[in-house]
């Protein structure tokens, strides 16, 4: 219909699902929809290119659209146009058009006709043949009988005749609705001359139930008949029941009556044995049951009588088995009924007894006379406090001794400065009052005395405290082997009850199936644990049987209660034996936290130690104290906080870095001075240096003499015959000679003095290389800047640098570099592998300062260089011979060798001459060249040669270089 027609024409697939696509090309396969000419004359027609023609609610939503219209419905349906009204909801909807158009048929779908169907008529007409002949060959078989359904139906037929009233379960006359249903009045009723009509009404409705009544027996009857066999059958077996039950009967008095015999002659007896041996243990138990109570009612005055000599732990184990005790064995006696409520307030003040028994203890273990003594005193004491502590489960403890130990630390250091100061007549205690003040007024002598007591009472104080730590932690350790033996024990005894379990299994077995044991088990096969049950069997025969109604305990008293506590004795390092009870129930892992705490607490207390020392020192330094320290002073401070740090890391085995940080800092400070002082003195010593050869006085001879037997110190000071020995004009230093200033002279005491702290100070070894380095830089570029750059000129009024300057400035350098691999070697032997990177400062300056004695030789050729360019600019071949250019030559040159030649060993004075000698013939070469003079035997040339002689013999007369090859043949320009 509408679908169809406006619908387009759609392939066929060629698939078996008959799923159909449409296609894709639209000017094909779609009709164009003939739009509706009044309603909606700007509705979508279908077709692609007039789509843009819709309004946009977007765009034109500011202006009138078909959106905004409103049409009446019944209007719309109502066209005024159609002739009839009689048109159903499609015509009304889309138009007369609608009805009177044509379908096109599809040309994708077939016409299907009869024969389409032939092939498949062929097939299946055989087949219903068959199926028509078998149907009237065999007849269903009727599966009921047809006899008993008529039957069925003719009683049942019979059966509704009868009213549905009867049928009723609740059918009863004696209810007045009933009978009055049943048997209405209206039928007995005698007036108004109906009499004859109402007798033959009762009449008809005694038939009717006469009627009733046979269809009903009739019914009966034909159903017991049905059921004849069974009933008789009944019957019967009801008679056999009856007699049977009669027997039984019969058979049950009989038994009743000899059991009764049996009873009275045989059971009586022996049942009233057992009840009074029942009673008698009933008894028994409850004289035990008294016996308990009356040691349990004197288990307070015990307690406080264990408590009077302070026993806690064993008024601890005594209250514990007590509470135990009420809690299984005494339970619910009303006398007792308080009593655990005491006994737990009197658990607590035994937990506040013992804090407060140790912190005594520790007080008084802490406070003792610092004296060489350091056993532990009243070891047995501490040790039953410790396991009491232990037992209540009071980890804690160790904080109260943490406490005592830093109360205690700061009371040492108060009482020794006390002692000090009052043996002290300087210092007037009126006066200065406080502590502090009055030991700022102590001298480094008295400061130091009292800062060695003070580290040896802290030295006592770390090793008391340690004897009594090793105590506590032992007793720890008691407890925690006592763990580990008590779970090898349980897994032991539940590997023999694993094996114990499987021999009863055997045992019971053998006693069900009525045999002895030792028939079952040779006399060598028995297993031990049913021997023992044998024989404890064989030895108790008379074993008492439990009632019901009665607790099977054995006798107990208070030491054989239910609590059952087991002991093992432990001795502890002190030589103390303790009785270690199991009900400490404390795990492996609480155990082992609270000996590394205790562990801790002994680290704890040497830095305390540390920290206090490291306050006094820090007092003391406020006023610039220890900063003013000379070297010996600083070193025997430095000295002794080392050793103080040594013995307190052997003490307690760990480090501790309070005291070391603070005598890094002061030495840090120290060294900063130091370096100060020297390289101030080395300035000073610099800027009034003339640079003038120093005579060597004999003590800087012997300290170079101590260098050179391969260590590095300082010699002691000689008062005796050192005056008679003469300065020496040069320092000999493994067999060759210097020649220096006085400031170098000091210069090596001053490095001496470096590599003399380091030895002395270990720790700042970094800091004193990296300041060494700092002095060596500072002489070579200060030395430069006097000397090459010609400062001393103003610095000191030099009127000028001479070449002698210049020489003596190479060989004092050239003296440093010779000492710097020894100062190396001394620094690397006290360098960690890692710090072996700082070394490389000796590198860097060792080339610095042969880059600087290079310049100076470098100065010194140029001196002559400039010289040479002078005269031979001016020289002219001519008479006479020799000339005075070369006269003035040889004049210099001897003044240069006499300058430098005692200054200089003789291979750097050839070395030096020898470049010299380069210059000369490279100046003379050219000034040759200028006056076009060639080596052609002419007279220029004759002139020449003669000066160059008078030349050769006056350089090789000079002494050390007479054996030098001038090759003076290099003059001359060769011949191409």
């Amino acid at each position: 219909m509408a679908s169809s027609h406006s619908s387009s024409p759609v392939p066929q697939s060629k698939s078996s699902d008959a799923f159909f696509k449409k296609e894709m090309d639209a000017t094909k396969c779609f009709r164009p929809v003939q739009s509706l000419p009044d309603v909606c004359p700007k509705e979508p027609t279908g077709d692609p290119n007039n789509l843009c023609d819709s309004p946009s609610l977007v765009v034109d939503q500011h202006r009138w659209t078909i959106y905004h219209s409103k049409v009446n419905l019944p209007a719309a349906l109502n066209d005024p146009r159609l002739a009839k009204r009689e048109s159903d909801f499609f015509t009304k909807t889309w138009g007369v058009d609608f009805v009177d158009t044509e379908v096109t048929p599809s040309f994708y779908l077939p016409q299907i006709t009869k024969e389409h169907f032939a092939l498949y008529q062929q097939e299946i007409a055989p087949r219903e043949k068959v199926h028509e002949r078998c149907k009237s060959i065999y007849t269903p078989k009727d599966p009921f009988d047809r006899t008993l359904l008529h039957t069925y139906d003719k009683s049942r037929t019979d059966l509704e005749q009868v009213p549905k009233i009867f049928m009723k379960p609740d059918f009863a006359l004696e209810d007045s609705l009933t009978f009055n249903a049943v048997l209405p009045w209206s039928h007995f009723s005698t007036a108004g001359g109906k009499g004859n009509r109402d007798a033959a009404s009762s009449k008809l409705l005694q038939e009717k139930l006469s009627h009733y009544l046979d269809i009903v027996e009739v019914n009966i009857a034909h159903q017991i008949s049905l059921r004849s066999e069974a009933f008789f059958h009944a019957m019967t077996s009801q008679h056999e029941l009856q007699d049977y039950l009669r027997k039984t009967s019969q058979a049950v008095k009989l038994l009743r009556e000899k059991i009764s015999k049996i009873d009275k002659v045989m059971c009586e007896g022996s049942l009233r044995v057992l009840r009074l041996s029942l009673t008698r243990n009933n008894c028994v138990k409850a004289y035990n049951k008294l016996k308990l109570m009356a040691t349990v009612h004197q288990t307070q005055p015990t307690v406080q009588l264990l408590l009077s000599t302070s026993e806690f732990v064993g008024a601890l184990d005594l209250i514990a088995t007590t509470q135990e005790v009420l809690q299984q064995e005494l339970q619910g006696i009303h006398s007792f009924r308080h009593l655990g409520s005491q006994l737990c307030e009197l658990e607590k003040l035994i937990d506040k007894m013992m804090i407060a028994e140790f912190s005594t203890y520790a007080r008084n273990d802490l406070n003792r006379p610092l004296e060489d003594d350091c056993q532990v005193p009243e070891e047995e004491r501490l040790v039953s406090l410790i396991f009491g502590l232990l037992k209540q489960r009071k980890l804690n403890f160790y904080e109260i001794y943490g406490d005592e130990m830093i109360i205690t630390a700061k009371n040492i250091i108060k009482q020794c400065v006390v002692n000090t100061v009052s043996q002290i007549e300087e210092i007037d205690t009126e006066v200065v009052v406080k502590l502090a003040d009055q030991m700022r007024m102590m001298n480094f002598p008295q400061w130091f005395d009292l800062l060695k007591n003070i580290f040896s009472k802290f030295t006592i104080f770390l090793k008391r405290i340690k004897a009594t730590l090793n105590t506590i932690r032992s007793v720890v350790f008691l407890v925690l082997d006592k763990n580990q033996k008590t779970r090898d024990l349980e897994d032991t005894l539940q590997k023999n009850s694993a094996k114990d379990s499987v021999v009863d299994t055997e045992v019971a077995y053998l006693t069900h199936e009525g045999m002895f044991i030792s028939d079952a088990f040779g006399e060598g096969d028995l297993p031990p644990v049913a021997a023992d049950a044998t024989s404890q069997r064989n030895t108790s025969p008379n074993s008492e049987p439990c009632s019901s109604d009665s607790v099977s305990e054995p006798e107990c008293t208070t030491d054989s209660s239910s609590s059952k506590e087991q002991t093992t004795s432990s001795i502890t390092p002190g030589g103390v034996e303790m009785m270690i009870s199991d009900d400490m129930k404390l795990t492996d892992l609480e155990l082992v936290r609270l000996a590394n705490s205790i562990q801790e607490l002994l680290y704890n207390a040497s830095d305390i130690c540390h920290d206090r020392s490291v306050k006094f020192l820090m007092a003391r330094a406020k006023d610039g104290f220890l900063e003013k320290l000379n070297s010996n002073e600083f070193v025997a401070l430095s000295r002794l906080m080392e050793g103080f740090i040594l013995d307190t890391e052997q003490i307690c085995g760990r480090k501790s870095m309070s005291l070391r940080g603070a005598l890094q800092s002061q030495a840090n400070r120290f060294v900063n001075r130091f370096h100060e002082e020297r390289k101030t003195k080395l300035s000073l010593l610099l800027d009034n240096e003339r640079w003038k050869q120093a005579e060597v006085p004999a003590e800087f001879q012997d300290l170079v003499d101590s260098v050179s037997d391969g260590r590095i110190s300082l010699p002691e000071k000689k008062t005796v015959a050192t005056e008679e020995r003469k300065p020496a004009e040069f320092l000999i230093v493994e067999g060759q000679k210097y020649a220096t200033v006085g400031t170098v002279l000091l210069l090596i005491r001053i490095i001496l003095e470096y590599c003399q702290c380091v030895d002395n100070i270990p720790s700042i070894t970094t800091d004193m290389l990296t300041r060494l380095s700092d002095l060596l830089k500072y002489f070579n570029s200060r030395s430069c800047q006097l000397v090459l750059g010609a400062g001393a000129l103003q610095v000191v009024g030099l009127k000028t640098i001479t070449t002698k300057n210049l020489a003596l400035s190479s060989r004092c350098l050239q003296l440093i570099v010779h000492y710097i691999p020894i100062i190396r070697a001394h620094f690397e032997a006290r360098l960690q592998p890692k710090q072996f990177s700082m070394l490389r400062h000796f590198d860097h300056i060792t080339k610095d300062y042969h880059d600087h004695v290079a310049e100076i030789s470098a100065k010194l050729v140029a001196i002559m260089d400039s010289l040479f360019d002078k005269l031979l600019s001016k020289y002219e071949v001519k008479a006479p011979v020799p000339s005075a250019c070369f006269r003035n030559i040889c004049k210099q040159m001897a003044k240069m060798h006499e300058a430098i030649y005692d200054l200089l060993p003789e291979e750097q004075t050839q070395m030096l001459f020898l470049r010299i000698n380069a210059s000369y013939k490279l100046h003379l070469k050219r000034q040759l060249a200028h006056l076009n003079v060639v080596n052609d035997g002419g007279p220029l040339n004759g002139l020449v040669t003669s000066d160059v002689a008078f030349y050769t013999g006056n350089f090789q007369a000079l002494k050390g270089l007479n054996n030098l090859d001038l090759n003076m043949a290099e003059i001359w320009e060769q011949k191409r």
